[in-house]
């Protein structure tokens, strides 16, 4: 296994780009939209500079991952030789549906698919292709080049044989693969979720502020990260999609997202990615924001 493509330069696309490049394998990154491949590369070499300045990597060391990356805005062309795909793109479950269709008829009849969807079904995904027993969740952890877990996720057809060539490879990666069950939002999210949840919906109710919220997380519980802040890192959006796919595949009230996180998106304030969340992100000294007019 050595062509692995990638579809989607986003945050968590160019991430997996780059963990496998570094690792040796000669990665095709694959984005309908050339802007986000030059975007998704620039992160990539902007990140490898870090890691050369803390003397992590070499400056060779670097140069081979750059070398190791080529780009595509056509997935047929991207995916010829690949022994694995990853797929990478936002979190939505038409569009995801859509792209394995298209993996399916691209793809060799040996070529393993995979998602890196955070709460999405892998056999409702696999379900619309012609082998899924071949496609497996792969859920890779944000930032991850730094981060050590991989969920990896087995729909009710993913074989023996992929399950383990996927736990093998996430070991050559130099990460820590755990094989969890295909529930809505698995394990790390079905957990994670309904916590940032709650500490919007703690916000919402006037129980304490921002600043208040993350600190008392930080301090009594050893976070090392705010949960308001750790939402706003992973995409208010994504948040919400998220808790929407858990709570439509359970029925659970626990999981119906707060009103505050659903106004915050309906008004673009997305987090990091928007310049603006709990906290703001356009200046150097992030301040409490969200507006009154969103809170009881």
């Amino acid at each position: 296994m050595k062509n692995i493509a990638v579809i989607g330069a986003g945050t968590m696309g160019n991430g997996i780009a780059h963990t496998f490049a570094q690792s040796g394998f000669k990665v095709q990154l694959i984005d309908i939209n050339e802007t986000s491949l030059k975007k998704g590369l620039a992160t990539i070499s902007k990140n490898l500079d870090r890691m050369v300045v803390k003397e992590k990597i070499t400056e060779t060391d670097k140069n081979n991952t750059l070398a190791n990356i080529s780009t595509f805005t056509n997935i047929t062309e991207g995916v010829e030789y690949a022994s694995l795909v990853v797929e990478a793109a936002t979190e939505n479950v038409d569009l995801k549906l859509n792209i394995f269709k298209q993996l399916d008829t691209a793809c060799p009849k040996d070529t393993i698919l995979a998602t890196n969807t955070s709460s999405i079904s892998i056999t409702q995904i696999a379900a619309v292709t012609s082998r899924p027993e071949m496609v497996i969740g792969m859920h890779f952890m944000n930032p991850v080049p730094i981060m050590k877990l991989v969920e990896i996720i087995r729909g009710y057809s993913t074989s023996d044989k992929v399950t383990n060539t996927i736990m093998e490879l996430s070991k050559t990666l130099g990460k820590v693969p755990v094989e969890v069950n295909d529930y809505p939002g698995f394990v790390a999210n079905r957990i994670l979720m309904p916590m940032l949840n709650e500490s919007i919906e703690t916000l919402y109710n006037g129980v304490a502020g921002v600043n208040e919220i993350d600190t008392v997380m930080k301090l009594g519980m050893a976070h090392p990260m705010g949960p308001l802040r750790l939402a706003d890192f992973i995409g208010l959006d994504v948040c919400l999609s998220i808790l929407n796919v858990m709570y439509e595949g359970f029925k659970n009230p626990k999981y119906a997202p707060c009103p505050l996180l659903v106004n915050m998106v309906r008004a673009g304030k997305l987090g990091v990615k928007s310049g603006e969340g709990f906290y703001d992100y356009s200046e150097s000294r992030k301040t409490e924001t969200v507006s009154k007019q969103f809170i009881n």
